[in-house]
Parts: structure tokens; C-alpha cells; sequence
């Protein structure tokens, strides 16, 4: 372990934002973690994975604490299913291509989601008709105010629509260190009406697919979409898709008949936000070099030297003028700080 002073994180965040640290140490176990825990605890803490779900807006005034547990282990396994711990700093992409390597199916269409491992269940990280907790069994997380670690099951970590316990009443109370998940070896459920799976899969004479034929199609997909962090900034989705009552959901649809939706219950209904930030007139947009993505409004993006100021001014606008054109409002999925 090695502290670092006044440290750039513009290669840890996926928007690729020049801010520093002010103090910053990476950690490779769980030991280390608990180590620094109990020699640091005087300062503030900011806790970084893959730096793929924030907006930093500001030098971090804190110990930046970058989590880079690495490794996948077998826990439990029969001819059906296996159960897998996978450590926090194990890149979530890299992991699912791991599972569709080995034929353990289950994560197929999260394929090309950006981020690591211990990040994932933050979030509740999802797309394509399936969110991880439909995988998940448990997390192993360590309190950051006693150092003792602790297993969290499903039904402890509260999870709803990109949400979690840890964003919620435990927000900063622990640093999760792996993530168990249970996953199919064989009759695997595909999920493949959301959104323009099927089509694709028809496209490569897929008539009957197998979870990588299904994790192919997701990328093509998101490619197609969505811009590589490496090449242009940014940080995947940066709303959620907003969920409304009927009352709204009518006024709504009497308004824009054209505009898509999904029922969530007969009481709710998904709109999607990408939609919503194209029609108020955003998509392709730039403002100096912080801009919306040509091919996917849903994305905000750096075109090179943005800072984190201006783009959270251009969240702002964007939220504004969708409120005052639809009457609804676009919740951000990105942390920002």
C-alpha cells in the first residue's frame, strides 16, 4: 500500500474528468482494506471502483480508496447451476464474457456494461429485461466505521430500479469487497423480446440461440448506441427511465400518442427518458465539449476537455426543459459529486 498525494484520477473515471485527489491509496485485499481503514479512519472516504457510474464535478478532498480485489471462485456447483464469488475489483464486462466462455448463463444481456464487479450491485446494474439481482445471492462488504466485514443477502439489500440498500440508509457505511452469484449451466432462460434482441438475433440466423448468440446480439446492440469511454467520455446511461402513475401516465399518452412505454403494473408505466431528451430537442447536441451523443440521447458525453461543472449544467438544462415540455421528471442514474 502506498498513499499518494494530490493524484489524478482523470484515468479512473470513465468520463474522463480532470479532478485530483487529495489523498489516494489503492488496496488489492481485503486485509489491506481493513488496514487502511484503521490507519486512515480520521479522514473522509471516497470509495472508487471503475469510475463508471460518477460525475466528478470537483477535486475529491478525501482518501480516494481505489478497490482492486481481484479473483473468481467456485462455491457451490451441480449439473443445473453453479455459484460464483467474484471480487470487487473484477471488471464486469471481462466477468460476463468469463460466464459465457463457460456456458453459466444468467448475465448474457448485462454484456458490455461499464464498471466493476462491486460497483454492480450499488446500482443494481441492468438492461435488456434482466437486472442483477435476478443473479444475485449475497455480498461480502466491509463497515467502514469497525472494519468488520458482513454478508448481505438479496432480500437485505433491498433492491429496486437501479437502487439498492448501499445508495439508500447505507450509503457510505460499507465498502463491498465480492459478490456471489448464482447462475445456470444448462436450460438457461433467455430473455430475448426487450428491445431489439429478437431482431438481431434473426439477423444472424440465430432460430435457436444459445446465451452467447444472446450476449453477440447486446453488444452489437449497445455498439451501435453507445460511445466507447475510451474513445469519447462518458458514463453509459445518465437518467433513469422514469416511472409514473396512471394520472400522469394518461396525460401523458393524451399528449404524445406516438411515444413509447412500458407497463410496469397496471398502476405504473416506464417512459423511456432517451426518448423524452430527443424530442426536447437534445440528441446530438454540444455545449462547448460537454455534449449528448448523436446516437443515443440517454448519454452524455466529453468531447475532450468538459469538465464535470459543465456537464452537470448540461443535466440540469436537459431536466429542466423535459419537465416543462412533458411534465416529467428525469431522475439521474450517475453519482455525482
Amino acid at each position: 500500500m502506498h498513499l499518494e498525494e494530490y493524484t489524478s484520477l482523470k484515468h479512473h473515471n470513465s468520463f474522463g474528468i480532470s479532478a485530483k485527489a487529495r489523498y489516494f491509496i489503492e488496496v488489492t485485499s481485503v486485509s489491506e482494506l481493513i488496514e487502511v481503514l484503521k490507519i486512515h479512519g480520521d479522514k473522509t472516504l471516497f470509495v472508487l471502483g471503475g469510475g463508471s457510474n460518477m460525475l466528478l464535478t470537483k477535486d475529491i478532498d478525501a482518501l480516494v480508496l481505489h478497490i482492486n480485489l481481484k479473483g473468481i471462485e467456485v462455491v457451490t456447483e451441480d449439473e443445473d447451476r453453479i455459484t460464483l464469488k467474484v471480487m470487487a475489483g473484477e471488471n464486469w464486462h471481462d466477468f460476463v464474457m468469463y460466464c459465457i466462455s463457460h456456458n453459466y448463463g444468467g448475465v448474457e444481456n448485462l454484456s458490455l456494461i461499464p464498471g466493476n464487479v462491486g460497483t454492480a450491485p450499488i446500482q443494481n446494474i441492468g438492461a435488456y429485461g434482466v437486472e442483477l439481482k435476478d443473479v444475485f445471492q449475497s455480498c461480502t462488504a466491509v463497515e467502514v466505521a469497525t472494519g468488520e466485514i458482513k454478508i448481505f443477502d438479496k432480500a437485505a439489500c433491498a433492491f429496486g430500479y437501479r437502487d439498492s440498500i448501499f445508495k439508500t440508509t447505507l450509503k457510505g457505511n460499507y465498502i463491498i469487497t465480492s459478490v456471489t452469484f448464482s447462475l445456470t449451466k444448462r436450460n438457461h432462460l433467455l430473455h430475448t423480446s426487450y428491445g431489439a434482441i429478437k431482431e438481431v438475433l434473426t439477423e444472424n440466423n440465430s432460430t435457436d440461440p444459445t446465451i452467447a448468440d444472446v450476449s453477440e446480439a447486446v453488444i452489437a446492440i449497445r455498439r451501435s448506441k453507445l460511445p466507447d469511454p475510451k474513445i469519447l467520455g462518458n458514463s453509459g446511461s445518465f437518467f433513469k427511465n422514469p416511472i409514473v402513475d396512471s394520472e400522469t401516465f394518461k396525460k401523458f399518452r393524451l399528449a404524445f400518442p406516438e411515444a413509447p412505454f412500458y407497463e410496469v403494473s397496471p398502476t405504473q408505466f416506464k417512459i423511456p427518458a432517451g426518448w423524452l431528451i430527443e424530442k426536447a430537442g437534445f440528441k446530438g447536441k454540444r455545449f462547448g465539449d460537454a455534449g449528448v451523443h448523436e446516437h443515443q440521447a440517454l448519454v452524455l458525453v466529453n468531447h475532450g476537455d468538459a469538465t464535470g461543472h459543465e456537464i452537470w449544467e448540461l443535466a440540469l438544462k436537459i431536466q429542466r426543459e423535459v419537465k416543462q415540455k412533458f411534465g416529467i421528471y428525469i431522475e439521474p442514474e450517475v453519482n455525482v459529486f
